[in-house]
């Protein structure tokens, strides 16, 4: 009887496990990271609400490769999600960086939040319409120029070599209409150009700088917030049909509340590398309210020029009544 009840329970567990849904992510944050913590939090709480019939297997810190390597796989269904930023998120549904247009939130983190919380449907209908589900946006924090000459103002910027993520129209457009030079390099190229000169600026949040070590190349960062930076994580939908129906809201639950979590200590860390900065000797500079009033015309050619390129009309308009 013994024998008996111990085939049923491992038929069972192997039944069970057959019928459990494997969803993996790649993602580029290392292990130990903020991100990577609060992930490990949402795999084990979808483990537990779904009774082991949804797992999520992330993969750190660019084992599968930098985010176009993460998406292409996922085209070819190696992998089934990742966490995309900027220019990747414009290869899946461009609309979404709206909220990453310069100089529209400056430095009120309040006003980025709010606006994305009023945004949220929409993208999301946008993401579903081009294959994918949403199950979170994750701030990177605001966007801050660092440059090893010292620009006082807008002006003083003009003809600085800058690194340009190339084919990220946003940011190209950006640079052009800042009068700087756009110089395309790999992100790991990054830190040597600024080494050897080839490089004058670049631009990320204050996390992101110290993580790749760029302000070890540069003197000053300008304390004039340019964008509000964010990623999304993202699962093909042909994946996410295969989660039980009975799962996926709560799962989305689970991933939403998770990311609002990660985002509040986003903000935190965010100061923290600043002040990281600062006290090695880093200057940062203030900008004028002159450079607040050029900024606001640079933003409104920036729309226009992106209009119709990377941004619809239609979330333009939406846009300029929830910000």
């Amino acid at each position: 009887m013994m024998k008996i009840k111990m085939s049923v329970i491992i038929c069972w567990l192997m039944l069970n496990s057959a019928l459990a849904v494997d969803l993996k992510v790649g993602i580029l944050a290392p292990d130990g990271t903020t991100w990577a913590k609060y992930l490990k939090k949402i795999i084990k709480a979808v483990d537990v609400a779904t009774n082991g019939e949804v797992k999520i297997k992330v993969y750190y810190g660019g084992a599968q490769g930098d985010e176009s390597d993460v998406l292409r796989k996922i085209r070819v269904g190696q992998l089934h999600g990742g966490i995309f930023t900027g220019k990747t998120l414009s290869e899946i549904y461009s609309d979404v960086r709206i909220m990453e247009v310069p100089f529209t939130f400056f430095d009120d983190h309040n006003k980025a939040s709010q606006t994305l919380k009023k945004m949220t449907d929409y993208f999301n209908s946008g993401f579903e319409k081009n294959g994918f589900i949403n199950l979170g946006f994750y701030e990177l924090g605001k966007v801050y120029f660092i440059s090893k000459k010292k620009a006082s103002s807008i002006e003083g910027m003009k003809g600085m070599k800058i690194w340009l993520w190339e084919g990220d129209k946003l940011v190209s457009t950006l640079i052009s209409n800042l009068g700087l030079v756009g110089v395309p390099l790999a992100m790991t190229d990054v830190l040597t150009s600024l080494q050897t000169g080839i490089l004058e600026a670049t631009y990320a949040p204050p996390m992101a700088i110290l993580a790749v070590q760029w302000n070890t190349k540069v003197n000053y960062l300008i304390n004039f917030p340019i964008a509000f930076s964010m990623g999304a994580f993202l699962i093909d939908k042909k994946a996410w049909n295969k989660v039980p129906a009975k799962y996926q809201a709560k799962v989305k639950e689970i991933c939403f509340q998770f990311s609002d979590e990660v985002n509040k200590k986003t903000v935190e860390e965010s100061k923290e590398a600043l002040e990281a900065m600062k006290s090695t000797g880093m200057e940062f500079v203030e900008f004028s309210k002159d450079d607040i009033k050029k900024s606001n015309l640079i933003r409104a050619q920036v729309i226009k020029d992106l209009e119709g390129k990377v941004l619809s009309k239609k979330v333009i308009e939406i846009f300029s009544k929830n910000i």
